[in-house]
């Protein structure tokens, strides 16, 4: 049976189980518009997470079980009257003893949908007194459980052909779903809650039957199968051809509307125009990464990006900001960079990292999640929120802070109205507001008010100043405070890149920083156990595959950065881990989660999202790897995780461009850069700097420093113990297949080697 009809025997089930009636109202919640299949924003409170609980005891609240927990989302559910249970045995052994479903409700900190269905639902006595009595209630946050919810949302698409968070699930007591929405309106969800308690009383048969077809459907998903595609270049052209067809060739990005910042096309874009000088692919990533930083999806005061726009011009953002998006669009910018040598592309990576640094930077050096789209509008009224508030004008208040002269320079350039102008608003949330974009030029403002461009920019820069001072009085967002081993990696990996591109040094000690404090408390040597999530003290849960590879992605950026031999050894030690735990030996590819009596299947996930599966970095990971050390029976297990997903690579390309990325490192003959000389060494930061300023996406680097890290790589490539400095000064080998050409140490020797490597690449394709 094919898995289309597979999920449409699903669905058929549910109106077998529930009635028409019930299925209409789960259909039209899904098409509420907290559940178009997009991640929302939240309402994650803006006062700190200890003066929240302190309000909620001071207004007579009792806490539930949740209340032991670190997660920022099930905290804020912690005084909820509903009887929550973390996802664990406790909760499972109940609902066994008891023979009663489960109701699953699964979000994340910043979350807007997850918060209204709070107060909604799980705040109301009445529905809460009634999910006591009929179900075991389970609360799960998907950032430090993404195994739970990747099953889940897995059976919510199923069932309904969307997904979404909040995702409310229900699930017979061995944990099979048989039901599932995501946002449910309070009189909708007391009328299903009523209809499923009816039906498990009097007729059990049908919603067992019900959980097992669907989990039997998960565990054939589950199942990476289909033939095996040859892997080449035509590969990489149906990539570029499907994404060049989704292209807006207005405003950029891809599709129409909701739009994502998604890093990976455009690192498999840039890729893709390197390999085969193809100008459209190149076009398409610049144009798309301008647009996005004019528009009101960026953070014009503050730096930084909101999570995607509600609208086809990216003017209408939802105002989270995540750390995951700020990490991969550094890289993305720096790309940019390295290609075109334009400032604006590195002034954007920059202030980036300047809020990353100034707002989601730990004292430990390890880097929080997200900061809320929500905030208060009044700090003497914490609860009363709206989204945005921390970052739309009116026209007036610009006015007052900066005088009307200046003010109508400003308004010019960022589009502001008296009025407002926030074009799609569909739950009035900013009547009267602006949101900044850039309108017009500076050129275009320097011509309407008769003075210099010198004039404008310095003007803009000291409004953006005196603005981002007035904002800074206000009550920000919520910041949610977990500390992710994957998403630190991927924050890692942006700025080590940053330091070898912009060569700024604090960079790297950012870097340096947050792998240390990963490493020793989120890491135990001894056993080589890595955790997932640290909060409050309090380090918990075994990492998954994505925490593995992205760390290691990390230390191997590190070491190309830093060119401190501990580094790749470390990456070394992971790997090695991670293909215990997770490696399929016998069809290759990895799973996400190591063996779990509390997962209805194991997963190998492939999709590459807002974030990067945790197959595509493994892949190029063991690839870089293998060219670095020599290790070929990495590269083998690289080959074999491409050809386990090469159908679907083949026929759905642009849902794995960070598996395409790593297809055109395998299909490359990636350079090695070998150095002679001391890390601090004046003379070699000069060679390095020539590789650093230049697009080289598929190259190593390795130091031979005539000591520990020589003798490390020199176990591993016996060649490397005769390289050397020439005449004592920092010398370049360039290779492939560790066949060097001439040694030099002449930067402008190793530029044209390296532009040479380039040309003789494209001539081959």
């Amino acid at each position: 049976m094919s898995e289309k009809k597979r999920a449409a025997l699903i669905i058929s089930l549910g109106f077998l189980l529930l009635g028409g009636g019930v299925m209409m109202a789960f259909m039209s919640a899904k098409r509420a518009p907290s559940s178009r299949g997009t991640r929302f924003n939240d309402a994650q409170r803006s006062d700190s997470m200890m003066a929240f609980i302190a309000r909620q005891r001071r207004q007579g609240k009792k806490p539930n079980r949740l209340i032991r927990e670190k997660s920022p989302y099930l905290l804020q559910h912690a005084f909820n009257p509903v009887d929550w249970y973390p996802w664990g045995q406790e909760a499972f052994q109940r609902a066994r003893k008891e023979n009663k479903p489960i109701f699953l409700s699964i979000g994340y900190s910043t979350c807007y949908w997850c918060h209204v269905m709070e107060r909604e639902v799980f705040e109301d006595e009445e529905i809460a007194a009634l999910m006591n009595e009929y179900f075991v209630n389970i609360k799960v946050d998907r950032e430090e459980r993404p195994d739970v919810d990747r099953v889940y949302m897995t059976a919510l698409l199923a069932l309904t052909g969307s997904g979404g968070w909040p995702m409310s699930m229900f699930l017979t007591p061995d944990l099979k779903p048989f039901y599932g929405a995501t946002y449910i309106p309070p009189e909708r969800f007391r009328s299903l809650i009523e209809r499923i308690h009816q039906l498990w009383i009097t007729e059990p048969e049908k919603i067992l039957t019900s959980s097992e077809r669907l989990t039997e459907f998960l565990k054939q998903r589950a199942v990476v199968s289909g033939r095996h595609v040859a892997l080449n270049e035509t590969i990489l052209t149906k990539g570029f051809e499907a994404f060049h067809e989704q292209y807006d060739e207005q405003y950029g990005g891809f599709g129409v509307k909701p739009k994502f910042p998604r890093p990976a096309t455009f690192y498999f874009l840039l890729r893709y125009s390197h390999r085969f000088n193809e100008p459209r692919a190149l076009h398409m990533t610049l144009s798309t990464l301008r647009r996005m930083a004019q528009s009101g999806i960026y953070d014009h005061l503050g730096g930084g990006f909101h999570r995607y726009a509600v609208d086809r011009a990216w003017r209408v953002p939802h105002f989270e900001k995540m750390l995951y998006d700020q990490a991969q669009l550094v890289c993305a910018y720096l790309e940019a960079y390295q290609i075109t040598h334009d400032e604006f592309y590195a002034s954007v990576a920059r202030d980036i990292l300047r809020y990353v640094r100034q707002h989601l930077t730990s004292e430990n050096g390890g880097f929080y999640s997200a900061e809320d789209a929500e905030s208060a509008l009044d700090p003497s009224h914490p609860e009363e929120k709206r989204e945005g508030a921390f970052y739309v004008w009116t026209h007036d208040e610009i006015e007052r802070l900066l005088g009307k002269e200046r003010a109508a320079i400003f308004n010019y350039y960022y589009g502001v109205q008296p009025d407002g102008n926030v074009p799609e608003d569909p739950h009035g949330a900013f009547v009267g507001k602006n949101i900044l974009y850039v309108a017009h030029t500076v050129e275009d403002v320097a011509k309407r008010f008769h003075k210099s461009k010198q004039e404008i920019e310095k003007l803009l820069a000291e409004a953006r100043t005196r603005l981002l001072a007035a904002r800074q009085q206000r009550p920000r967002p919520h910041l949610d405070d977990k500390i992710l081993v994957s998403w630190n990696g991927l924050m890692i990996s942006a700025l080590a890149r940053a330091y070898q591109v912009l060569g700024e040094p604090a960079y790297l000690q950012a870097a340096k920083k947050a792998t240390t404090f990963i490493l020793t408390t989120l890491y135990d040597s001894k056993t080589g156990r890595l955790l997932r999530r640290y909060r409050a003290g309090e380090a918990r849960f075994d990492a998954h595959l994505e925490d593995y590879a992205f760390l290691v992605m990390a230390l191997l950026d590190l070491y190309e950065a830093d060119l401190d031999i501990r580094w790749l050894e470390q990456a070394v030690q992971l790997t090695e881990r991670q293909i215990r735990l997770f490696s399929d030996r016998k069809e290759g590819g990895f799973f996400d989660t190591v063996p779990s009596d509390t997962l209805l299947v194991r997963t190998k996930e492939d999709y590459d999202g807002a974030e990067p599966s945790g197959n595509s970095i493994a892949a190029l990971n063991l690839l870089r790897l293998s060219e670095m050390l020599n290790h070929q029976q990495w590269r083998r297990m690289a080959e074999t995780t491409l050809m386990l997903f090469s159908e679907r690579l083949e026929q759905h390309p642009p849902s794995l461009p960070q598996m395409l990325v790593a297809l055109d490192f395998y299909l490359d003959k990636p350079k090695q850069i070998i150095i002679a000389g001391k890390p601090e060494g004046a003379d070699t930061r000069r060679l390095l700097r020539v590789m650093y300023e230049r697009y080289l996406p598929n190259k190593v680097l390795l130091l031979a420093d005539g000591g520990a890290g020589q003798e490390y790589l020199s176990q591993r490539i016996p060649f490397l113990k005769q390289v050397k400095m020439i005449d004592g000064k920092a010398t370049a080998y360039i290779c492939q297949n560790y066949a060097c050409q001439l040694p030099t140490t002449d930067p402008q020797m190793v530029a044209k080697l390296l532009e040479g490597e380039k040309r003789s690449s494209r001539q081959t394709q």
